[in-house]
């Protein structure tokens, strides 16, 4: 065939879960009773108010139409209120604000907006594969900067500072953090917010996972001067059951919203204002709302450190997120080997850790978005064939 695609596509592989769900769906067609623990995806609905609000916006004349690329008043005013009630944080809901359809969309929102071909990123290794591959498709060129658990799966800012940074224009953060379940401390904030400055480097947190297993949620804009240089993404996907929704936000200082903006309006016809009026419904619930997604999740967890216990495996308590992070034991070849038997063997997948980087290659994550039957399901299987092995 003559027509090729554009060189970018070669630099961009197709995600590894797209792949392996494919692999599972032909396990499953051959009869094979697969359990899939290893996506974020939450299994459990938004507040039922949330859905009345939407069914009832959904049936009102008018609106259905195009809306405007900068959400209506309302939602912006949500996300307001929701950073001041939530992260001690004021923003303005007409310059700092825009709601997003997706904060993964935003990820490539910002790197057009603000990089060049040949331009520097600074990668988290592990961390979130879109980072990397959003860079390559807008030919930026990505340099990883590892994370060790010593850290606490933090940057180490000394190795940072001894790199050349002098092509580096934006560097992308995550936390509590993606795959490690790591928690950010206002100390963190600072040290980005002045390294940021130091070396005029966008710095860009990735912030969906606040609420899950968390009871103290931080906004990067706590430290002094952080709108300066920094921009934040938000999410309802996880908080608030609503993944599949779409619905998310950039903030920043107006400059930076109105660079996002060029992009995005050239992107999207705007968000469907039904699914507007809901979130703003989502945002204004109060903290029992959080406490009753985190008593399921807190139990489910308590199901996956079993898991992680059969396999023996290590992990922090502490995590964040709703996934469960741990390291493989030594004699154990790989994360990837592991995976594999645990699938073929016992007929449940989990994530190994080297889809997120070569740091992440002593490590399996499986996720919290299941039922605790099914969790209990897996535990039994994974028992049935460790003990035939």
């Amino acid at each position: 065939m003559s027509i090729q695609p554009a060189n970018r596509i070669s630099e961009v592989k197709e995600y590894y879960f797209s792949k392996k769900l494919r692999e599972i769906d032909e396990m499953r067609q051959q009869g094979m009773q697969i359990i899939n623990l290893g996506i974020g995806n939450p299994d459990r609905p938004p507040h039922p108010e949330v859905l009345e609000e939407l069914n009832k916006a959904s049936s009102a004349k008018g609106n259905h139409g195009y809306q405007s690329y900068i959400g209506i008043p309302e939602l912006r005013n949500a996300f307001s209120e929701w950073y001041k009630t939530y992260f001690q944080i004021d923003l303005d809901p007409a310059k700092e604000i825009l709601p997003l359809m997706g904060s993964k969309e935003g990820i490539m929102h910002i790197s057009m907006a603000f990089l060049n071909k040949g331009d520097q990123v600074l990668v988290p290794n592990p961390g979130y594969p879109t980072y990397a591959s959003v860079s390559n498709l807008v030919e930026a060129e990505m340099v990883t900067y590892d994370l060790e658990e010593e850290l606490n799966w933090q940057p180490d800012f000394d190795k940072l500072e001894k790199m050349d940074l002098s092509k580096v224009k934006l560097m992308w953060v995550n936390y509590p953090n993606m795959p490690t379940g790591a928690n950010a401390t206002l100390e963190l904030f600072e040290k980005l917010v002045a390294f940021g400055k130091k070396h005029d480097i966008l710095i860009c947190n990735d912030n969906p996972y606040s609420f899950i297993l968390n009871d103290n949620p931080l906004s990067i804009f706590r430290i002094e001067g952080a709108k300066d240089i920094c921009i934040e993404l938000n999410s309802l996907s996880k908080s608030h059951n609503m993944a599949g929704w779409r619905v998310g936000m950039i903030a920043a200082n107006p400059d930076f919203v109105q660079y996002i903006l060029r992009v995005k309006s050239n992107m999207d016809s705007g968000m469907f204002k039904p699914l507007q009026l809901a979130a703003v419904k989502a945002l204004s619930l109060d903290k029992s709302w959080y406490a009753e997604v985190n008593k399921e999740y807190y139990e489910r967890r308590e199901l996956v450190w079993e898991i992680m216990d059969m396999l023996d495996c290590k992990y922090d308590k502490t995590q964040s997120g709703m996934f469960i992070w741990a390291k493989i034991p030594e004699q154990t070849e790989s994360a990837e080997k592991l995976s594999d038997i645990i699938l073929n063997d016992a007929h449940v997948f989990i994530t190994p850790g080297s889809i997120f980087g070569k740091q992440g290659e002593r490590y399996i994550r499986i996720s919290l978005c299941s039922t605790q039957a099914v969790l209990k399901e897996s535990i039994e299987k994974i028992k049935n064939s460790l003990v035939l092995k």
